[in-house]
């Protein structure tokens, strides 16, 4: 450990921590409470630099997304599960079975600091790390047998989409009548880029309702998506009591490139700063319960062995996952942007088996070929000019 002179060094009541994460967003705290559960004996330490661990986030997925045991486990942290989804294009609708489910902040913060209590240490932003140490902005420097960077991603040297959105948690005067969520609503004008909105029902009277889109740039012009969420709003005659909350942010989606753009230097890392997430839909839920679980399993007595155990984890992913890769070229590059709701329009309307596969990650070489016969979603020559990446 390198410390510099006035540097106070914290360690545990009985010397060192055997792990330190550095970020209390959705890996660092998943991997914190999974860590919690499985090894009690553990002397852990959960670094968050704002007042609660989570931010101002809601994060969804399919339940076939996770394993069985996951689903159990981060019951406490959830704030619904539906038996079912819909999605809607301008020439159908239709609804999916399967359960769908979201986690948010508030939940999330809850149900880590119950299980870890002094564990937690929110408003501890950390300006600098080492595989062994936590370079605090107070100028304190914890120390640990492994320091893990959960800090979120960072600038990206690659090729890349983004995927946009705006959000806002409303409360309404009255019943709104919606009882399954609405993940993707693309009947709404397509200005642009591939426009859609999201919704979830929380309770009778709560709605989470999202502006999002996939655009070529990474900023959120906020003024539009409100306007565009209150004109939907308006248009379904939800009467607004109160905006409870808002989120927003830009998710990356990748065209290609290596997974070495997140692996610089030996510090180990996990979520999004690993190259941890679903490279189309951007989901980022599944691998971090993924990385928690694998967490569990692993010796974490030094730091290179956590290293190469999660770097070896998003290697595989990023390997399997190409095609999704490809299929985001098709959709950026290939396709003109008020032409990508008909990209979607046509992969909603494979078989429902499929599309879970999709979501989960988990395509076969039989339903990679069936997404890439029929009519072409995007034109020949220009989706054969980005097949490699």
């Amino acid at each position: 450990m390198r410390t510099a002179p006035g540097d106070r060094v914290i360690g545990s009541r009985h010397g060192m921590f055997d792990a330190v994460i550095v970020g209390g967003g959705l890996a660092g705290s998943l991997a914190a409470w999974r860590l919690h559960h499985a090894r009690p004996d553990l002397r852990l330490l959960l670094l968050e630099a704002g007042p609660a661990l989570g931010g101002n986030h809601t994060w969804s997925c399919h339940a076939t997304d996770l394993p069985a045991a996951a689903l159990d486990w981060l019951a406490p942290a959830m704030a619904a599960r539906w038996p079912a989804h819909r999605v809607a294009f301008p020439a159908f609708t239709r609804t999916l079975d399967g359960a769908y489910c979201s986690l948010t902040s508030a939940r999330l913060h809850g149900a880590v600091t119950a299980a870890l209590g002094a564990s937690v240490r929110c408003g501890s932003p950390v300006d600098r790390v080492t595989p062994t140490t936590a370079f605090l902005a107070d100028g304190s420097a914890v120390e640990g047998r492994v320091v893990i960077d959960a800090r979120g991603a960072t600038a990206l040297d690659l090729p890349l989409g983004w995927q946009t959105f705006l959000g806002q948690e409303i409360e309404c005067a009255r019943p709104h009548g919606v009882e399954t969520p609405l993940v993707m609503d693309a009947a709404v004008p397509q200005d642009g880029a591939f426009k859609f909105i999201y919704v979830l029902p929380f309770s009778p009277t709560r709605l989470l309702v999202e502006d999002t889109s996939y655009a070529d740039t990474p900023g959120v012009d906020e003024a539009a998506a409100r306007r565009a969420i209150t004109a939907y709003v308006n248009r379904h005659g939800w009467s607004v009591a109160q905006v409870v909350r808002e989120e927003a942010g830009a998710l990356p989606i990748p065209l290609g490139g290596s997974i070495e753009a997140f692996w610089s230097g030996d510090q180990p890392r996990i979520g999004m700063r690993a190259g941890l997430f679903h490279p189309t839909t951007g989901y980022s839920l599944p691998d971090a319960v993924a990385t928690a679980d694998a967490l569990a399993a692993m010796d974490l007595d030094a730091p290179e062995r956590v290293y190469s155990g999660v770097r070896t984890l998003a290697e595989r992913r990023w390997r399997e996952r190409g095609f999704f890769r490809l299929l985001n070229r098709w959709l950026f590059r290939a396709a003109a942007p008020e032409a990508r709701a008909e990209v979607l329009a046509l992969f909603y309307r494979h078989p429902a088996d499929l599309i879970a596969r999709f979501y989960a990650g988990r395509l076969t070489t039989a339903d990679k070929l069936r997404l890439l016969t029929g009519r072409p979603p995007v034109p020949v020559l220009r989706a054969l000019a980005h097949l490699w990446e």
